[in-house]
């Protein structure tokens, strides 16, 4: 479908892709991964022709029309479904022609082709993409312009995967979605019937939906097949052979160095030494693999917990007009150690609930306790505009801290991941992920025993989740997370409550159940009407479903534990294994090294029997699921 041959490119002189090279079979499910600014958008951009490439081509089969969500989103009068099915230029084109069309043979081409392309099912197929999204049917026929930024770029994106092109980009497309629609739109790209790139950070949607990685590193294109975890493990694989292969590369040629250095002045070995110098230019060298580590994130801890419950709401209700409730009947508690999500489309009031916990909003009705002394740090996605442009993170920092010298202020600085050369940066010349890292600090900056975080992985990449994810496993207070990111989810929290139908209430399933709910709900507009007695049997099973988890809850938490200490244990043997490569390591320290042997083979120990026992649990939970 695409074949990208030694590829160079370059954008305000800096060189982004050096000679890459990749090629994509038709119907393949990419997904472009790379760190933040290693230039995955610059090579759409000369994929799609908006920027001239400096060297080299890239191959598309003639007449292959190519699709991406449009930079600005729609803000017309038109409805929301007429802008969705004139994204289908051809179908748009055909039907003028038939009002105008007076040939008899033109006519019928006409209507075989709007037959070939399916066009008399297009405005049921263009509600049921605008529904996936988040559009009821009486807000398809609004105007555009009705809608906020973010709602019309899903707009954008609905009229391009209604146009359906051979081979659709797609950069970044969660951000502007909430985790319903991020669900619903990993079902839809796996079943997508053409060539899909997807640039994404979010690791289920790359596990889920593509069916191979293109991973732009060090300005080099690379091809893996399967999805992100798949990736994860080829190239850490390949990273440890090419490692062990330069440590033995470099052996021998220090080897060889050691002779010519010995004897190549040394008229009776002058012969042999200038054999060894030619052997050495023949050998090459082989490339270090160079490590990009991420700044970790630290949220400092509370001075002092609460006790339970932190929060207590007995039929709360709040909104942002007096008398109009947005969410109401609310009876729920948070306690102290408490790590809960909050699922719900965007506009149920999920965000709203937050500014109720944060105190931001005022509850409208009911009753609100907080216990006394709690402090609740708030993190909002909308907020990154709050940072004073000309002022660096130091500026920001200081200003919390007003008595404190210049190196306390950098190190608080450095725990919220910020490199020492961004420290003294503008806040306005950041990066989008390097403005939540400081926001993120801010809002836990004192201490707090509740943190709330609505949305904020959308300019974090994978590296940057994952030290999200390990600094709230740290963290000792209580969480609550809004995200589309359902890998950061079902890392870091053991509860989740649903903002839907005017309410906030538990819901009594996992992450998986709820995707299953949101892809089949969608499924179902696609069918048939439903039977009149299904929903309340499906009811009926999610209730018995509920009950079922709820008893065997200690053995799920037992296998999340293991979980945890599998990964610690992993973590753990790869900075051993890391540190054992090092060849140098034998020869100045000796018995570190025998200790770090040891302490290898005890976490390996440790990890087989961890994963035995997690086997087994896991087997006896789907049993009894099942049973």
């Amino acid at each position: 479908m695409i074949t990208i041959t030694e590829l160079s490119a370059r954008v305000a002189g800096r060189l982004l892709l050096d000679h890459a090279s990749v090629t994509l079979p038709a119907g393949a499910k990419a997904g472009l991964v790379g760190r933040n600014g290693a230039g995955k958008s610059t090579l759409f951009r000369v994929i799609t022709g908006d920027l001239a490439a400096e060297s080299g081509s890239v191959s598309i089969p003639k007449n292959a029309r190519i699709g991406q969500v449009a930079q600005e989103a729609p803000g017309t009068e038109e409805s929301l479904i007429s802008i969705v099915l004139s994204a289908d230029k051809e179908r748009t084109a055909l039907l003028q022609e038939a009002e105008t069309a007076t040939d008899p043979h033109r006519i019928a081409e006409i209507q075989m082709r709007l037959v070939d392309i399916d066009a008399h099912s297009a405005e049921a197929r263009a509600a049921s993409i605008l529904s996936g999204l988040g559009f009821d049917h009486e807000a398809q026929h609004r105007p555009a312009s009705s809608f906020s930024g973010g709602w019309r770029m899903r707009v954008a994106l609905a009229a391009v995967l209604f146009a359906e092109p051979d081979l659709l980009l797609l950069d970044e497309p969660t951000n502007y979605l909430d985790l319903e629609g991020t669900m619903w739109l990993e079902d839809y790209v796996r079943r997508y019937p053409h060539t899909v790139i997807i640039i994404s950070h979010d690791r289920d949607l790359l596990n889920n939906a593509v069916n191979s990685i293109v991973h732009l590193d060090q300005k080099k294109l690379t091809f893996y097949r399967g999805g992100y975890d798949q990736f994860e493990r080829q190239k850490a694989e390949a990273d440890e052979l090419q490692m062990k292969a330069k440590a033995k590369s470099d052996a021998a040629r220090k080897h060889i160095q050691s002779y010519i250095d010995r004897f190549r002045y040394k008229a009776s070995k002058a012969r042999q030494a200038q054999s060894r110098i030619k052997a050495l230019e023949r050998m090459g060298t082989v490339s270090a693999v160079i490590e990009d580590h991420v700044q970790p994130i630290t949220f400092p801890e509370p001075e002092k917990q609460p006790a339970s419950p932190i929060v207590a709401i007995s039929k709360g209700a709040v909104g942002y007009v007096p008398g109009k409730p947005i969410l109401k009947n609310i009876t729920l508690r948070i306690d102290n150690d408490d790590r809960i999500a909050l699922l719900g489309s965007n506009g149920n009031g999920k965000s709203t609930f937050a500014k109720l916990i944060s105190g931001r909003l005022q509850a409208d009705g009911g009753e609100m306790k907080l216990a006394p002394g709690l402090k609740i740090g708030f993190f909002a996605q909308h907020q990154l505009d709050d940072l004073i442009p000309n002022e660096t993170p130091v500026d920001h920092v200081r200003r919390l801290m007003p008595q404190a010298g210049e190196a306390q202020v950098r190190a608080r600085v450095a725990q919220m991941g910020l490199a020492t050369e961004k420290m003294a940066t503008a806040a306005k010349d950041l990066s989008g992920g390097e403005k939540a890292r400081l926001l993120m600090g801010l809002a836990a900056f004192h201490a707090p025993n509740l943190l709330i975080l609505d949305e904020p992985t959308n300019h974090l990449d994978i590296d940057s989740r994952r030290a999200l994810i390990e600094a709230l496993n740290d963290y000792d207070g209580a969480v609550i997370l809004i995200s589309h990111d359902r890998h950061l989810i079902e890392a870091t929290v053991d509860r989740l409550w649903l903002v839907n139908e005017g309410t906030v209430k538990p819901f009594e399933g996992d992450l998986e159940e709820y995707r299953d709910l949101i892809v089949s709900a969608g499924r179902r507009k696609d069918d048939k009407p439903q039977a009149a007695d299904e929903p309340a049997s499906k009811s009926d099973q999610r209730k018995a479903n509920a009950e079922k988890r709820a008893s065997l809850a200690p053995l799920k938490k037992k296998i999340n534990e293991i979980e945890a200490l599998t990964a610690k244990l992993e973590k753990q043997i790869q900075a051993l294994d890391k540190e054992l490569a090092d060849p140098a390591l034998y020869d100045k320290a000796p018995a570190e090294a025998a200790q770090k042997a040891k302490e290898r083979g005890e976490a390996a120990s440790k990890l087989s029997a961890a994963e035995e026992e997690w086997l087994m649990l896991s087997s006896e939970y789907e049993d009894a699921m099942v049973g």
